[in-house]
C-alpha cells in the first residue's frame, strides 16, 4: 500500500509543473468564483431567517425547509406571492420578443450580407453604434415615442406587455442583426446561386438553403434574446404598475423591499428565475458553441 502511495505521488510529481499548478490554481478559483454564489443562493432559499440573518454565516441549512416556496405558490400561506403569474407574465414577454426578433434579425441581416445597397456598411455600424448606448438613455425617448403612437391609436402604453415587448426588441434586434449578418456572410454565396439557377426564388433559397445552414446562429439569437428579455428589470420597472403583471425581476425585487424582510424568499424567488435559463443553456449549448464560431460550410 505504501509502495502503491509512492508511485501515485511520484507520477503526479512528475506529472506538474509550474504552467499547471498555476492552471489548476486558477480553475479552482474561477469555478470557486461561478459556483459559490450560485449555492448560496439555493441554500439560502431553504434557511430560516435566523440562519441568514446570523453574524455567523451558516453554510449548510439545518434542514430543506420549503417555507419560501411555500411562500411564493402556496394560496393558502398567509403571505401568499402568487409567484406563478409573474412565471407567466415573463414568458408572455420573453417568448415573442425572442421570436419576433429572430424573424426580423433574419430579414434585415440577410439583406445586409447579400443585397448590395448605398451605405449597407454604414446601416450595420450604425446598428452595432445604437446597442453601445446604455438602456437608461433610451427608455425616456422610447417612452414619450410609444405614448404619442398610443395617443394616435388608442391604446395604453403602461401596464402593456406587448408595449415591453416591444421596447425589448429595441434591445435585442441590434445585436441580432449585427449577429446573424456576421454569419450569412459566412456562408458560401455559390451555394444560394446555384439554387437561383435550379429555379428557386429568392424566398425558396433563403428558406430552403440559408435557415437550414444557419440554424445554430438562430438558436444563439434566440437564447441571447430570451435571456435579455427574462432578466430585464428597468423597462419592465418604468412600464408596468399593476402588480398582476409584473415580472419576475420586478416581484423579487418588490418582495425585497416588503417592509418585513424575508431574504430567504427573495432566494427562493431568484433560484426559480435562475435554474431554467441554465437548464436552457446547457440543453443548446452545442448550437451556441456553432453559432457564434462555425461557419456556413457544413461537412
Amino acid at each position: 500500500m505504501e509502495s502503491e502511495n509512492k508511485n501515485l505521488i511520484s507520477h503526479l510529481a512528475a506529472w506538474i509543473n509550474w504552467k499547471r499548478f498555476i492552471f489548476a490554481v486558477l480553475m479552482i478559483f474561477f469555478l470557486t468564483s461561478i459556483l459559490f454564489p450560485f449555492y448560496w443562493m439555493v441554500s439560502s432559499s431553504f434557511k430560516t431567517r435566523a440562519e441568514i440573518g446570523g453574524r455567523e454565516p451558516v453554510y449548510v441549512p439545518s434542514g430543506l425547509r420549503l417555507d419560501a416556496y411555500k411562500e411564493l405558490f402556496d394560496p393558502s400561506n398567509p403571505s401568499y406571492q402568487n409567484f406563478g403569474v409573474n412565471i407567466i407574465n415573463t414568458l408572455r414577454v420573453s417568448i415573442p420578443t425572442a421570436f419576433v426578433t429572430v424573424i426580423l434579425a433574419v430579414l434585415g441581416s440577410y439583406a445586409i450580407a447579400r443585397l448590395r445597397f448605398k451605405g449597407k456598411e454604414f446601416l450595420l455600424n450604425s446598428i452595432l453604434i445604437v446597442y453601445l448606448f446604455p438602456g437608461v438613455l433610451l427608455i425616456i425617448p422610447l417612452f414619450a415615442m410609444l405614448a404619442q403612437i398610443g395617443d394616435v391609436f388608442n391604446f395604453d402604453v403602461q401596464d402593456n406587455l406587448g408595449v415591453l415587448m416591444f421596447t425589448y426588441m429595441a434591445q435585442t434586434l441590434p445585436v441580432a442583426l449585427y449577429m446573424l449578418t456576421n454569419y450569412f456572410r459566412t456562408i458560401p454565396d455559390e451555394i444560394e446561386q446555384a439554387a437561383l439557377i435550379d429555379g428557386c426564388s429568392r424566398v425558396q433559397v433563403i428558406w430552403k438553403v440559408t435557415l437550414p445552414l444557419a440554424i445554430p446562429a438562430l438558436i444563439s439569437v434566440g437564447i441571447y434574446t430570451f435571456m435579455i428579455a427574462w432578466n430585464e428589470f428597468l423597462y419592465a420597472m418604468v412600464f408596468l404598475n399593476d402588480r398582476f403583471l409584473f415580472t419576475m425581476p420586478i416581484k423579487i425585487n418588490t418582495i425585497f423591499n416588503d417592509p418585513t424582510p424575508r431574504p430567504n424568499v427573495v432566494m427562493a424567488a431568484s433560484t426559480i428565475m435562475t435554474i431554467p435559463i441554465m437548464i436552457l443553456f446547457l440543453a443548446l449549448e452545442k448550437y451556441l458553441t456553432e453559432g457564434l464560431t462555425a461557419g456556413g460550410v457544413k461537412g
